[in-house]
C-alpha cells in the first residue's frame, strides 16, 4: 500500500517539475528572483513572480499579516497593511500594474483572480470623517473574480466567486456570485 502511494506521487511530482521548468522558460529567472526578494515582506508565501519593469512592487506592513499563494505581481503594485490587519491573496491570482490594496482590518482575495491595472481595493476610508470615527469594514473577494482597470472596491464589500467587475466601476455594495457589475457606483448588469 505504501509502495502504491509513492508510485502515485511520482507522476505528479514529475508533472509539477515540468510545469515549473516551462514557467521558468516563459518568464525567465529574473522575475522569480525578484519574487524571492518580495517574499521577505510576507508572513506566508508560495512562489511569487514579479513581472514588468520599474517601479517594483512595494509593501508597507505596519504590524499586520500578509499571506499570498503562488501569485504574480506586476510593476507598481502597492500593499499597505495596518497593525493587526490581514491581506490574503490566493494561489493563481495576479495583480496588474498599479494595483493598490490597503487593509485596516482585512482584505481577502480568492484563488485565480485577475485584477487589472490601477485597481484600488481598501477596507477603510483611511481617515475619520469630520465629527466621526474611522470606519473599517473587511473586504472579501471570492475565487475566479475578474476586476477591470481602474475599478475601486470599497470598505465592507464582498464579491462572490466567478463575478466580473467592469472597468472603472466603484463597488460600494456586495456582489452575489456569478454576477457582472458595471458603472459608478456599480449596479447589476446581469446574472450569469
Amino acid at each position: 500500500m505504501i509502495a502504491a502511494s509513492i508510485a502515485d506521487r511520482a507522476p505528479r511530482a514529475a508533472s509539477a517539475w515540468r510545469r515549473g521548468l516551462s514557467r521558468l522558460r516563459q518568464y525567465g529567472p529574473g522575475g522569480y528572483l525578484l519574487g524571492l526578494l518580495l517574499r521577505r515582506h510576507f508572513q506566508q508565501a508560495g512562489v511569487v513572480l514579479v513581472r514588468g519593469g520599474l517601479p517594483l512592487p512595494s509593501v508597507e506592513n505596519h504590524g499586520g499579516r500578509i499571506e499570498v499563494g503562488n501569485c504574480a505581481f506586476f510593476q507598481g503594485v502597492r500593499l499597505e497593511c495596518w497593525s493587526d490587519a490581514l491581506i490574503r491573496i490566493g494561489t493563481g491570482t495576479y495583480l496588474n500594474r498599479g494595483v493598490e490594496i490597503v487593509a485596516g482590518r482585512s482584505v481577502v482575495i480568492g484563488r485565480d483572480c485577475k485584477i487589472a491595472r490601477d485597481v484600488i481595493i481598501m477596507d477603510t476610508d483611511q481617515h475619520a470623517l469630520p465629527d466621526g470615527a474611522l470606519i473599517v469594514r473587511p473586504v472579501e473577494i471570492g475565487d475566479r473574480v475578474w476586476i477591470g482597470a481602474r475599478a475601486m472596491i470599497l470598505k465592507g464589500v464582498s464579491i462572490g466567486s466567478d463575478s466580473v467587475i467592469g472597468a472603472g466601476a466603484i463597488v460600494t455594495r456586495s456582489v452575489p456570485p456569478r454576477t457582472v457589475v458595471v458603472g459608478n457606483a456599480a449596479h447589476v448588469l446581469r446574472s450569469l
